[in-house]
Parts: C-alpha cells; sequence; structure tokens
C-alpha cells in the first residue's frame, strides 16, 4: 500500500521497519470512531466553503459505503496497512477519487487519532458502566435473600462482631458504585473534542471546531492545540478506575474463594462457575474467582504501562503514544470479560446460610455487646471491655461460650451482671441493636437496599 505520508523520504522503508511502526493490528477496532469523526469533519469543511459541499456528498457517500462494508465483512481490513485512519482514507481514495484527498484537509493524524480514541473510550466506558450496574443488581437480589442471615464479621480474618450476609453483600456494592463514579468522572472530562487541534498547533483554515463537537456528542472543544493532541490522561484515569474496579472485584474473589472452602463452606458455587481437578475427583475449584484475581494485576500492569509511556515524554505527540491504545484497550477488554462472569456467578452461588450461624455462634463476636451491656449498667467502656476480655479467656480455658456461661461465673468477675446478660449476647439482638445509620441492624440494612434499589432504578 502507497502510504499517504510519502514525499520527503528517498527511500522505502524496510519491511521491517514498517511492521514495527505499525497499530493496524490494534487500532482496526476503532474503524466505526474513525468514520464518524471523518464524517463530522467533512460536514464541518463544507460549512465552512473549505470543500465544496458535492465533495462532502462524495466523501459521506463513500465513508458510508465503507462502514457499510467492513460491517457486513465484505471489507476486510488490510494488515498492510499502517494503522485504520490510513486505511480508510486509501480506500476512500481508490473509491471516490480526488474527492476523497480533500477529507484531510484542516486535519492531522494527531488530533484524528485523539478524537477516535476519545469517542472509543466513551463506549467502552458506557458498556463497563452496564456490566457493573447488572452486577449490582445481582448484588441487591442476594442481599435482600439473605438480610436477615447472621455470620461472622471478619477483621484481620478474625471473627469479631456479628453481621449479616445482606450487609456484607452492600459493602460489595458499596465498593462498585464508587468504581461507577470513578469511571463516569474519568470520562466527562475526555468528553472533550480535540479535532481541529491538527498535529499541535491549529490550522490555517477558518474551521468550525465547536460543529464538529457538538455532530460527535462532545461537551466543548480541547482549549489549547497542543494540549489536544498530546494529552493521554483520560487513559491513566480510567485506567486507574478501571484497576480499583479489578482490586474490589479481586477482593470479592478472594472472599468467595474462602467462603468455599471445606474450612468455611458459608457458599457453594454453581458448577456452571467451577472447574475439577484432572487428578482429585473430589475437588470444585473456583476457577472465576481465581481468575478474577489473578487478571487484576494485569490490569494494574496496563496502569502502570501508560504511566511509564507517558512520564517523559515532551509535548506534543511522540510515537512512543502508539502504546496507549493496546494498554487501554486490554484493560477494558479484561474488567469487562471479568464482570460478564462475575454477575452470573454470584448469582447463581447458594448461600449456605446454616453454616453462617454455625459460625457466628463460635468466636465470641457478642462479646462487645457484652462490653456495652456493662456500660449500660455504668461501667467506664475501658473497665467493661478488660472484664469482657477476662471472662473470654474463662469460656476458652472451660469449653463454654458467653451465651452458656453460668451467671455464677461471671458474677464472680463483676458483681454487676444479673440473667439480662444473656439477652444482651444473643446474637439475633446484637444484630438488631445496631441501628446506627450504615450498620448492619435490620432498619439500616433495609435503608440501604432501599437506596441501592433506587439508584438502580426501582
Amino acid at each position: 500500500m502507497n502510504k499517504l505520508w510519502a514525499g520527503r523520504s528517498l527511500e522505502q522503508t524496510a519491511a521491517l521497519a514498517d511492521d514495527f511502526n505499525s497499530s493496524i493490528a490494534v487500532d482496526s477496532r476503532m474503524y466505526r470512531q474513525d468514520i464518524a469523526g471523518s464524517l463530522a469533519h467533512a460536514a464541518m469543511l463544507a460549512a465552512r466553503g473549505i470543500i465544496s459541499q458535492a465533495d462532502a456528498d462524495a466523501i459521506t457517500d463513500g465513508l458510508g459505503g465503507i462502514l457499510a462494508d467492513l460491517e457486513s465483512g465484505a471489507l476486510p481490513v488490510d494488515p498492510a496497512a499502517e494503522d485504520i485512519h490510513m486505511f480508510v482514507e486509501a480506500e476512500l481514495t481508490r473509491r471516490i477519487g480526488d474527492a476523497g484527498k480533500r477529507l484531510h484537509t484542516a486535519r492531522s493524524r494527531n488530533d484524528q487519532v485523539a478524537v477516535d480514541l476519545r469517542l472509543y473510550l466513551r463506549g467502552e466506558t458506557e458498556q463497563t458502566v452496564r456490566l457493573i450496574r447488572a452486577l449490582l443488581r445481582v448484588l441487591l437480589d442476594k442481599a435482600a435473600a439473605h438480610a436477615g442471615d447472621i455470620m461472622p464479621g471478619y477483621t484481620h480474618l478474625q471473627r469479631a462482631q456479628p453481621v449479616t450476609f445482606g450487609h456484607h453483600m452492600l459493602a460489595w456494592a458499596a465498593m462498585l458504585r464508587r468504581d461507577i463514579g470513578r469511571l463516569e468522572d474519568a470520562a466527562g472530562r475526555m468528553n472533550i473534542s480535540p479535532l481541529g487541534c491538527c498535529a499541535l498547533a491549529g490550522t490555517t483554515y477558518h474551521t468550525d471546531r465547536q460543529m464538529t463537537a457538538r455532530q460527535l456528542g462532545f461537551d466543548g472543544v480541547c482549549a489549547n492545540s497542543l494540549d489536544g493532541v498530546a494529552d493521554r490522561d483520560y487513559c491513566v484515569e480510567l485506567a486507574a478506575a478501571l484497576s480499583l474496579l479489578m482490586v474490589h472485584l479481586s477482593r470479592c474473589s478472594e472472599e468467595l474463594i474462602l467462603w468455599s472452602s471445606w474450612e468455611f463452606q458459608f457458599v457453594e458455587l454453581s458448577d456452571a462457575y467451577s472447574t475439577g481437578s484432572s487428578i482429585m475427583p473430589q475437588k470444585k475449584n473456583p476457577d472465576m474467582a481465581e481468575l478474577t484475581r489473578g487478571k487484576t494485576g494485569r490490569v494494574v500492569g496496563d496502569l502502570m504501562s501508560l504511566l511509564t509511556m507517558l512520564k517523559g515524554l515532551p509535548l506534543a505527540y511522540n510515537k512512543d503514544m502508539q502504546e496507549d491504545k493496546e494498554a487501554i484497550f486490554d484493560a477494558f477488554d479484561t474488567a469487562k470479560l471479568c464482570l460478564q462472569v462475575f454477575a452470573p456467578m454470584v448469582e447463581t452461588m447458594t448461600v449456605r446460610t446454616d453454616r453462617l450461624r454455625h459460625a457466628a455462634a463460635g468466636g465470641f463476636i457478642n462479646a462487645t455487646d457484652l462490653a456495652d451491656y456493662l456500660v449500660g449498667k455504668g461501667l467506664p467502656f475501658r473497665e467493661a471491655y478488660q472484664i469482657t476480655g477476662r471472662l473470654v479467656a474463662h469460656c476458652i480455658q472451660t469449653g463454654h461460650t458467653l451465651e452458656n456461661l453460668p451467671l455464677a461465673d461471671y458474677q464472680a468477675v463483676c458483681p454487676a451482671f444479673d440473667e439480662a446478660l444473656y439477652a444482651a449476647v444473643d446474637l439475633e439482638a446484637c444484630v438488631a441493636r445496631r441501628v446506627s445509620e450504615g450498620g448492619t441492624g435490620p432498619d439500616s440494612v433495609a435503608a440501604q437496599l432501599a437506596e441501592l434499589k433506587a439508584y438502580l432504578g426501582g
């Protein structure tokens, strides 16, 4: 394929250099966005009298035909093309002649690729947000179904205080809602048009950048042409948001891996989202959760690649920036793939409420409530804390729990105890007394469920 930038060079570039320089294998996925940007640019050029309306009409028809043929598969992308921009322009010129050569007036590949990438990532962000919202709906249903099922809450992976499984699912949901916010915030800052910045300095033509921005759904235009083509902050921001999303999915995966183990047995993952062992017939492995946990490192690596690629670049465009697409595309591809499998994995898992309740009965997770009982008797909390600690140690030595330790043993440590203590350490009562906003108490969980349902649109 003849290079559209040929002219200054006296020799052909080496085949190895052409292969090294080519990005068509990565950026060909942006053909829709490239054509959309070119259609808007051609309409603007005609509106400003920079090209004739006849040429603009020919360009529009030609690009429409190329898009249709690419969509149907009738036109394969030429792997010998340098990039998708060159491929589309060359094909357009082949089809409509000189009119196709006028399309690049008042435009550079620098602003062309920048607008394509912003358009593409805007769509990717919207798709990812939809997938997160789908997972949130699954978590809402699980939380509602198990709003009253008591389980141990953990700190340091040690049993700490009683919570409900529904409350725990809502904690996962809270993380994912922040991920949506971060993605949408980043997308909002990204939604500014670089089209018309040209190579770096703008153009001598009297273009209408606001017109093309409106046609392409942007909120405005990049205020500085140099920054417009040099900026890849949005790639970094989106990769950072995706990295944190993946960290959240990884933490959730880690809990599912623990909970589905024989030691916990809090949940059983569906056979449809588990695998077996090639040698151990009893095994049921949480491979989907493990892969999600593993792929987190890949997305974090994409973020590091982008940061490292950008850190030493002078303004404006440098060929290093061609590396932006592979990293950010991979980050989105990986995150979307994990979300697609995570939602049905959670939706189809069985929650072992009997195991949850059994685990909650051990580990003295009602110790704080016992201390609070003494505070109600007038003791300072720190003194109540120490008394409760001594009673826990006594229970461990004698094989008792706080629920079945004889009253005489309580009163031997502190005479303030009476029969009411047993109601204070009842697990259901412990949960019910968590009345603070955002806590695990029934009213608080119901409020959280209602708020999440409203957020998701009913």
